[in-house]
């Protein structure tokens, strides 16, 4: 930790005028692959925070996973998705360091991330209802990012999709019932090919910043972005595990799929298909509890043996429950 932080020092002494000193740097919890530093700092005017990106122990290999893009991509999206009006902290710096590896700073955005916490907590009240409205308005206009403003971007449609987690499952040798059927179903119910878009991949709460102000002043962990189906962000927020106990509030526990869908139709000027929302809602629940085994066998492995590895590995049986309840009692 003491050489990271002397490390940081002094690369952010060569991008933040009048730079004196790091006060204190700690890590962030979330993310899917890339490891997020709070760092403070100070300069001879007055406190910042920033936020420092990069892969775990910054020497794993993008390349390696077949889902997560290179951290300097995750940094050129969100840089170009300002342009698009969608709420993304400012890209500060792009690193490539032979002792730290592959990163990036950016803005710190004040607001809450925690999911729980933006479902329960009073002091969100007010603004819950209007969140899903905002999803809708910022998700259209992710989905309106050029894709010609990148190379080699991953592209992954809804058979493509599930055939890929469908491997990731089978690669652990375990039998898990509800999975086995769902696989079935959901290949038995594969929607007819639309045309593609840059998606974000992972949309949901947890990966928002909330406030009263602004609503949603910054969508965060870009890592999963890729060439693929519309509907899969529009149905992703909407997996039961990101409802953090508000299965009555089907967008990320505090709003309606309605008023999220007329407001992406109303920004995308695009009519939505209802029933095609079901199979990636579906998808997306099989994805996070195949995700959660993933997430076990990393921290078993001592790759990584952060808290969260462990914590979210224990939840895949949740998802089994949701996929009974979505293909069968629904």
């Amino acid at each position: 930790m003491e050489n990271l932080q002397k490390i940081l020092s002094e690369i952010i002494a060569e991008f933040i005028p009048n730079f004196m000193s790091v006060d204190e740097i700690s890590r962030l919890s979330g993310g899917s692959s890339n490891e997020s530093w709070k760092i403070d700092i100070n300069t001879k005017e007055d406190k910042k925070i920033l936020v420092f990106r990069r892969t775990p122990g910054g020497n794993l290999k993008d390349e390696e996973s077949n889902n997560f893009v290179d951290i300097v991509d995750e940094a050129k999206v969100m840089d170009i998705a300002k342009d698009f009006d969608v709420p993304v902290p400012k890209i500060l710096k792009v690193i490539n360091h032979k002792d730290i590896g592959k990163g990036f700073f950016m803005q710190f955005i004040k607001g809450e991330t925690l999911g729980n916490r933006i479902v329960n907590n009073e002091g969100f009240k007010i603004i819950r209802p209007r969140l899903a409205e905002k999803c809708g308005e910022i998700i259209a206009n992710i989905h309106k990012i050029p894709i010609s403003k990148f190379n080699n971007i991953r592209t992954s449609e809804a058979e493509e999709e599930l055939l890929r987690y469908e491997e990731v499952y089978k690669s652990h040798n375990q039998y898990i019932p509800v999975f086995e059927y769902t696989i079935s179903w959901l290949k038995d119910n594969l929607p007819k090919k639309i045309p593609l878009k840059l998606i974000h991949g992972d949309f949901r709460n947890g990966n928002l910043v909330i406030s009263n102000e602004d609503l949603i002043p910054g969508v965060l962990d870009w890592e999963l972005f890729h060439l693929g189906d519309p509907y899969e962000d529009l149905s992703w927020i909407c997996v039961n595990s990101w409802r953090f106990n508000r299965i009555d509030l089907p967008v990320g526990g505090f709003g309606k799929r309605e008023d999220m869908y007329l407001s992406y139709e109303k920004i995308s000027n695009e009519k939505l298909d209802r029933s095609r929302l079901k199979f990636w809602e579906v998808l997306g629940t099989l994805k996070w509890g195949i995700m959660c085994l993933n997430m076990i066998e990393i921290y078993r492995s001592g790759f990584d043996k952060s808290i969260d590895r462990a914590s979210i590995g224990r939840r895949s049986s949740e998802t089994e429950i949701d996929l009974i309840r979505k293909i069968i009692i629904s």
